[in-house]
């Protein structure tokens, strides 16, 4: 997965939008104005922070060596996933999907209904 990719299947998600509040460097995905997906997209190697279920995000770490504790955020929630070519693009859009997923279920009830979820 390149930067374009990445970028698409996080804007590709309903409500997601792209911000910059740390660095013009640093795109922030945020959707219901949490985050979901944090990457500096000209960076080589690629990388993404994404959320996660903490039970999850510790199998993925032991399953994949490209899958790390998020870099500079609560390591029991985030990973930080290398885009190096050894996790699938497959697998990299589905943790983009659930950590998306996982924000929206915090949003308020009338947040949800606006990005049409139930």
């Amino acid at each position: 997965m390149d930067a374009d990719a990445l970028k698409a299947a996080c804007l590709a998600l309903t409500g997601a939008v792209e911000t910059f509040p740390f660095n013009p460097q640093t795109s922030v995905f945020k959707v219901g104005g949490k985050i979901f997906a944090i990457s500096a997209l000209d960076s080589d190697p690629l990388s993404v922070s994404l959320k996660c279920e903490p039970e999850l995000a510790e199998r993925l770490r032991e399953q994949h060596p490209a899958i790390t504790a998020g870099y500079h955020l609560n390591k029991r929630h985030w990973n930080t996933v290398l885009l190096d070519g050894s996790v699938p693009d497959s697998m990299a859009r589905d943790l983009i999907e659930d950590s998306y997923d996982l924000v929206v279920s915090s949003l308020t009830r009338e947040q949800r209904r606006a990005l049409g979820q139930p």
